[in-house]
């Protein structure tokens, strides 16, 4: 398994943006294929964001295309999230999930097996 640490989240405007980034350790990151959730209060966890790992092939959830882009340096041995054009619902806690499998990501939480402790967006009106 990799140890995950998720930074950049905060408070910010409608409309505005932030890139959440996900540090993995362990050598073997480039392996993994990657997910991005978050969890609203109340709600259950949403899938936003994934990625595979060599060939980086990715998707997202309906809501979020076209906003949020996921992407990855295994040089760093991060992911990231950049989030553009913010709306209050996307409020949340946002958090990065690994799976070592390399061909194939996932929109279910269940498929990963590790997760970082999230880091919180808020998005004011």
């Amino acid at each position: 398994q990799v140890q995950l640490v998720e930074s950049g989240g905060g408070l910010v405007q409608a409309g505005g943006s932030l890139r959440l980034s996900c540090a993995a350790s362990g050598r073997t990151f480039s392996s993994y294929s990657m997910g991005w959730f978050r969890q609203a209060p109340g709600k259950e966890r949403e899938f936003v964001a994934a990625i595979t790992s060599n060939s980086g092939i990715t998707s997202y959830a309906d809501s979020m295309k076209g906003r949020f882009t996921i992407s990855r340096d295994n040089l760093k041995n991060t992911v990231y999230l950049q989030m553009n054009s913010l709306k209050t619902e996307d409020t949340g806690v946002y958090s990065c999930a690994a799976n070592p499998n390399r061909y194939y990501s996932s929109r279910s939480p269940t498929y990963y097996n590790s997760w970082g402790q999230g880091t919180q967006v808020t998005v004011s009106s």
